[in-house]
Parts: structure tokens; sequence; C-alpha cells
């Protein structure tokens, strides 16, 4: 019986290409470069200018506007205002994660850091945020078994807005 391989997929915000050894790097990063040395590494890709498209890119392999993550989402307010499917905010129902794929073929998945595409929260007003309903999806709904981080794009578990 063969032995399904394990899976690390590591997303660094605001890393370059070049930052890693195992890509050429004068940086020192002798673990990733183990990992990278023993495991598969992408040397063909494609990269949004920010972290919530990539991300959506990243967890579907689909363009970031299939995704509905074709910006970022907002911390204040309405990420889309002028109600485009491409620019809604968070990942929809139309594509997969490969969290999903994963769990559907017998592996047991986890998330950890940043989710950052489940829709807009607004820190002025975090009444309208409702994590986990259809336009704030989180990582639980969409393949991943466990998830340890933040949502949002940023602060920490517990955002004191008003000082």
């Amino acid at each position: 019986m063969n032995k399904k391989p394990n899976f690390v997929l590591i997303l660094a915000d605001d890393m370059g290409y070049s930052d890693l050894g195992c890509y050429g790097s004068e940086i020192n990063t002798p673990n990733l470069n183990s990992l990278g040395e023993t495991g598969i590494r992408f040397t063909q890709m494609y990269n949004s200018a920010r972290c919530c498209p990539s991300r959506a890119a990243l967890l579907t392999g689909l363009n970031p506007q299939q995704t509905g993550v074709g910006h970022m989402t907002s911390n204040f307010g309405v990420a889309n205002e002028f109600d485009i499917p491409a620019y809604q905010g968070y990942l929809n129902q139309n594509c997969t994660t490969i969290a999903e794929v994963l769990k559907s073929s017998g592996y047991t998945t986890l998330m950890s850091g940043k989710w950052h595409v489940g829709g807009g929260y607004d820190l002025l007003d975090d009444s309208s945020w409702s994590p986990g309903d259809d336009e704030h999806p989180v990582p639980t709904q969409r393949g991943f078994d466990k998830f340890y981080g933040i949502v949002t794009g940023a602060g920490v578990s517990i955002t004191h807005v008003h000082l």
C-alpha cells in the first residue's frame, strides 16, 4: 500500500521569488532550503500585487477574479461598492480550494495564520460582520478541518479600535 505524501503549503506575505536560498538568494534559509530540496518547488507561477488575490489564487488554482477576490477585502466597510462578482471580496462557491480537494481524498487539513479571503470587516462597525455567513466564509467552511489564526487581514484575536 502506498502512503500518501504530506503537504505543507506556505504563503508568506511580501516575499519575493528570490528571497529563499532554494531559489538562489544569498539570504540564509536552511530549513526552507531543506524543504525545497526534498519536496516540490513551484517554478512557474502567477501572483497578484496584493495579498488577498494571491491567497485566493494559491488556494484555488484560479485567477483571483474567478474566485471573487479580484482585489483586497475591506477593513472599512463594503469591499465591492460596484457589485461586480469578480470583486465581491470573498471566495465564492463556484471555486474549490486545495483543502477541499485534499479532504475529499482522505487527508486531514489544517490552516494556521491569516485567512484574509473571507469578506470585508468594518473596523468602525463590527456589528455588520458575521464570520461564517455566505459573505464571510471561514477556513473550516472551505475544507480545513482545523484553523488557528485570524480571518481578517490584520490585527490580533482581540482588537481594540477605540482607545
